[in-house]
């Protein structure tokens, strides 16, 4: 094991507190944005005044939502106003999308957006509210950024944290103050770009960033308004590693063929100073699993609240008859597959081939059993990529609602569905339950973040990902080869329709739509029966359509995460079912 860093960063809250206490003044008054959560932030507060000096610290993560959350009477609002900022160096939505779950929060309101003139300046929101009561009242909302080269030399405005002290009869002082979150982020990213590594791919086996931080971690009952500084530091972390390997290579921004090995970056709750530690190690020996609840098999899987173990998901797989067939990932676990065979047009059903999209491994064996036991031609592969698979079960026992982008990609880093040169591995599996079955129609189910995705030190959106920032309800991507368009029409349409027939469904689409398209925009995609739909033509390698599902489920449980493998199992059921209704069909 090598270790290429290993750092403590002084918390942000305690070192303000230390330089604010040393020769307080009276009358001295204090307002700060930082990474930190309420209670924090309140007790640092309660400090400062016994000192006699006056505070105010407030988050820099998200400000105009925590605004509403710690000073702002919500019961009894009847009109609010929102005007957000637009900055030239973001895009004009940003601070827009910075205000999500807004439109949630205030249901039954009548809220307005309103942009505001461009403005170089610091971002500040200007919010007016009126109540029920006849009470009226205008605030003004800062939202303290920098801009900043980042490591690929692009210019981005991203959340920073600020610091404004007042003395009576002097001038206030205020400017940007370094957090121990960007520092971190920002030694992390420099430690990892001037290492010495290998001229080819992959470059290590396994990439670990050991982080252990105080911040911001507020989980409300309802999904959309969850927000996690410890699970945007891992996510930025982690795209921002793939950008600069991506860079080293020479291959173009983007691209899923990388293969830098695995990048992990652990992010866990800490106390008082931040830490970093970032090792180069080999996998180790796999664990083995043991799933006491197999033998009686509890939940039944169509009551499943979670993630499946290995274990279930093997004992499922293992009740379909067929022909058994495998592969062997990257760190060397097995890729199981089944065909059963039968008289209907062949289909090939995948899951997890992102490993940290869960529920469609759930839909997947729910749907295969039902065609199994309807005399069907499939093949099943319920976990494309188990090494992702165990890498997200792993984070997910500390942090079980966190995305966890790490486990999305194979061991090697990359995503299986574009590798095109050996060695195969996990791909190997899919390409011999096409020939095996001989399908027409690949069915992968997928998933997306059930809550919002952002990347608070890189410019805050995704690069890359940002027609995924934001849940939009289940909608499918229907991708063809060209002559196949008429029939891609015709399986979207059958598919939309039973869908259709789910209320539940239906009331979650309308729901995320409306909360999407207030803070969004406008959706990219049409609307078929109520699901959004995105149909194209993709001449590449595999079967002439691919129906390709996404449901929020990044990481849910409970009733949201049944509704989710429901809706994976309806949809799996009805595209076979519209595949025997389109003619012709090899």
């Amino acid at each position: 094991m090598d270790v290429l860093l290993d750092v403590r960063i002084r918390r942000t809250l305690d070192a303000w507190v230390s330089e604010l206490g040393t020769g307080p003044v009276p009358g001295m008054a204090v307002e700060g944005w930082l990474f930190e959560g309420r209670t924090a932030r309140r007790g640092a507060e309660a400090k400062l005044a016994a000192l006699g000096i006056r505070a105010r610290l407030r988050s820099a993560y998200k400000p105009l939502v925590h605004h509403f959350l710690e000073e702002v009477d919500r019961a009894g609002l009847a009109e609010v106003t929102v005007h957000w900022p637009v900055h030239p160096q973001a895009s004009p939505r940003r601070f827009l999308l910075e205000a999500y779950p807004l439109a949630e929060m205030l249901d039954g309101v009548d809220l307005h957006f309103v942009a505001l003139p461009a403005s170089a300046g610091q971002p500040v929101y200007r919010v007016d509210l009126r109540w029920r009561d006849g009470r009226t009242r205008s605030d003004t909302v800062l939202a303290p950024n920098r801009v900043h080269l980042d490591f690929l030399g692009e210019t981005l405005l991203s959340p920073t944290a600020w610091l404004r002290v007042t003395r009576p009869g002097e001038m206030a002082q205020e400017g940007r103050r370094e957090s121990e979150h960007e520092a971190l982020f920002r030694q992390a990213v420099a430690a990892v770009e001037s290492h010495d590594w290998p001229v080819e791919e992959p470059y290590f086996e396994r990439l670990e960033l050991r982080i252990d931080m105080p911040g911001i971690a507020y989980a409300p009952s309802r999904e959309s308004g969850w927000m996690n500084s410890r699970e945007a530091m891992h996510e930025d972390l982690y795209f921002a590693l793939l950008e600069l390997f991506q860079r080293r290579s020479g291959r173009p921004a983007g691209d899923r063929r990388l293969q830098p090995g695995q990048v992990v970056p652990d992010v866990r709750r800490g106390r008082g100073d931040a830490r970093l530690r970032i090792t180069k190690k080999p996998h180790g020996a796999l664990a083995p699993t043991v799933d006491a609840s197999l033998a009686i098999r509890i939940p039944a899987l169509d009551r499943s609240p979670s993630p499946l173990t290995p274990d279930r998901i093997r004992q499922e797989l293992e009740s379909i008859s067929g022909q058994r067939f495998k592969a062997t990932s990257r760190e060397g676990r097995v890729v199981h597959g089944v065909h059963h065979p039968g008289a209907s047009p062949a289909v090939l059903i995948t899951g997890a081939q992102h490993a940290n999209e869960t529920s469609g491994v759930v839909g997947a064996l729910r749907a295969a059993q039902q065609l199994a036991r309807q005399g069907a031609n499939f093949a099943l592969i319920p976990v494309e990529n188990p090494d992702g698979y165990a890498l997200h079960r792993a984070l997910c026992a500390h942090s079980p609602r966190h995305m966890h982008h790490a486990a999305r990609y194979t061991a090697l880093g990359d995503d299986l569905e574009y590798r095109d040169a050996p060695p195969w591995y996990e791909r190997e599996a899919r390409e011999t339950g096409l020939a095996l079955s001989g399908a027409a129609l690949h069915v992968n189910l997928h998933g997306y973040p059930a809550h919002e995705w952002t990347r608070p030190f890189s410019g805050y959106v995704p690069r890359g990902f940002e027609a995924w920032m934001l849940p939009k309800g289940f909608f499918l991507i229907l991708r063809h080869h060209a002559g196949w368009g008429d029939r891609a029409r015709q399986l979207a349409d059958h598919v939309c329709s039973r869908l259709a027939e789910r209320s539940l469904l239906m009331a979650f689409n309308a729901r995320q739509l409306a909360s999407y398209n207030a803070h969004a925009g406008d959706l990219p995609f049409e609307l078929i029966r109520g699901t959004a739909c995105m149909i194209s033509e993709v001449n590449r390698p595999g079967p002439p359509l691919t129906l390709i599902s996404e449901f929020p489920d990044e990481t849910i449980h409970g009733d949201p995460f049944i509704l989710a493998h429901d809706s994976q199992t309806a949809t799996v059921l009805a595209a076979v079912e519209a595949l025997g209704l389109i003619s012709p069909i090899p």
